[in-house]
């Protein structure tokens, strides 16, 4: 029933990450939210250094330009943001494009990731948000982190996915390897 009520909306939801959330249940949550007709936006927040990127610009330095240009430092900047921000984006974009879900990528240039991606949900007038947790959910310090500051900045609703835990096959197959491993080196 409620898959029904949700699939007859076209949602637009935003999905924003610091590198921590795990792309296969954003991919459930948004082929849920979406339905077949709404649309999912992936976005992080990278904090440009630009002071220490200037610097290595300095240290660049040829006898035939004085100075780096603007349109030159915007580019190093660019760059930058591009990089980085595609390196924490692409395991969401690249999960939700194989379960065929179409995304459209923003990387937001910011000091307070709370506040970028609040206005980023504001300004692409998103139905939901869908964060990663960072912190452990029940604790006094969550309050206070990104995922907190969104619920209460965005104005809209916040889906807050923990991250995966590991599973105790996971935990036998690490502690046979290690077991092995030491065995291994003591002989």
């Amino acid at each position: 029933m409620l898959e029904t009520f949700l699939c007859s909306f076209a949602m637009h939801v935003l999905v924003a990450t610091a590198g921590a959330l795990s792309p296969e249940p954003v991919v459930e949550f948004a082929r849920h939210l979406i339905g077949g007709t709404g649309s999912v936006t992936v976005t992080t927040v990278v904090e440009v250094p630009r002071e220490f990127l200037q610097d290595l610009d300095a240290d660049d330095w040829h006898p035939l330009r004085d100075k780096q240009s603007p349109a030159a430092t915007e580019d190093i900047v660019a760059n930058y943001l591009a990089e980085r921000g595609h390196r924490l984006t692409d395991p969401i974009k690249q999960a939700l494009e194989t379960a065929r879900i179409p995304c459209e990528v923003r990387i937001l240039e910011g000091r307070d990731p709370a506040e970028a991606i609040s206005e980023a949900a504001n300004a692409l007038d998103v139905d939901v948000v869908i964060l990663g947790a960072t912190r452990k959910i029940f604790n006094v310090e969550a309050w206070e982190s990104v995922s907190a500051r969104v619920m209460q900045e965005a104005g809209r609703p916040v889906l807050v996915v923990p991250q995966a835990r590991k599973d105790a096959d996971d935990d036998e197959h690490l502690s046979s390897f290690e077991n092995h491993a030491e065995s291994s080196i003591s002989m």
